[in-house]
């Protein structure tokens, strides 16, 4: 069995039709139907079936279809660390990151990173908390940006990259927007503008109201923080957000305001797996990254 058949294979059953295949694989028709027949005689069963000028997968084909990208992604993947490991300066570094660190860490992060690095690519993936935790564990990602930090388990590892307060925003026109600091029980009869139910800023404001004997009163929910803010400073309700939102700017119509007591706080940091070695630009990033936030720390 050859790599090349592997890679006729999948085109084939991707596009279910033979000389589109050949010509995304800029081959002759020919050579593609050869390399599937000799796949085909070689495990000694039938991979496809012709209807009409067509062709689709039999139930066997479709299981070889699985184990064969499986299989081609692992190949392609060692020989990425191959290229990396004969200069990591030139990698390509696929990273996933949640909403929350979008407007001012990614960029802060990535932008000094360049500099020494100008050749290393990146590969960015938003996601939602669980979604990036799954996609470390499950092979997806190696690396991710979250906040706040998860439990270390057996799957993945943690890296604490600063800790952060979480602050209120309120309208500029609203009767606490003159307060120079706020309880958390101030806000037991506001309306709250949150992430829906099942983001983790959503779950942290929930706990903090609860923890002080209240449940938020929730008037609207955004889906990112553009859209908070927005609703924000278009007086629909105060929210709670972590102090790196606002490190370019608090939003016009809006004020920030430190949350006292109880102290809302939230680690920021970087996941990786347990059970994978990280290729050579993963770990260069992952050094930087580490080193950066520890020297930046120094001066705050």
């Amino acid at each position: 069995m050859e790599l090349r058949q592997i890679r006729y294979f999948i085109e084939v059953a991707e596009r279910e039709h033979i000389s589109e295949a050949a010509v995304h694989l800029h081959v002759a028709q020919s050579a593609v139907s050869r390399q599937i027949a000799n796949l085909e005689e070689e495990l000694g069963v039938e991979l496809f079936e012709r209807v009409g000028r067509n062709v689709k997968l039999t139930p066997i084909g479709k299981i070889f279809l699985t184990h064969s990208v499986s299989a081609l992604q692992a190949i392609d993947y060692a020989k990425k660390q191959i290229d990396e490991y004969l200069d990591p300066k030139k990698g390509t570094i696929k990273i996933g990151f949640p909403t929350s660190l979008a407007s001012h860490l990614l960029p802060t992060v990535i932008s000094a990173f360049k500099k020494e690095y100008p050749d290393v690519a990146f590969h960015l993936r938003q996601g939602s908390y669980n979604y990036l935790i799954d996609s470390v564990k499950n092979r997806e990602l190696n690396l991710a940006f979250l906040g706040p930090l998860p439990p270390k388990d057996s799957a993945i590892n943690t890296a604490i990259l600063f800790t952060e307060n979480i602050s209120a925003l309120v309208p500029s026109n609203h009767h606490f927007a003159k307060r120079e600091k706020l309880q958390l029980i101030d806000l037991r009869n506001e309306a709250f503008v949150l992430f829906p139910e099942g983001y983790i800023l959503n779950k942290m404001v929930v706990e903090a109201c609860n923890s002080v004997g209240f449940e938020p009163i929730v008037s609207s929910e955004g889906e990112d923080m553009d859209a908070i803010k927005g609703l924000v400073a278009a007086g629909i309700g105060l929210s709670l957000l972590p102090e790196s939102t606002f490190y370019d700017s608090t939003p016009r119509f809006t004020v920030k305001i430190p949350i006292t007591s109880p102290e809302i706080r939230r680690t920021v940091g970087i996941i990786t797996p347990v059970n994978r070695e990280l290729s050579p630009s993963e770990k260069v990033f992952q050094q930087f990254v580490i080193r950066f936030f520890s020297i930046l720390g120094q001066y705050q």
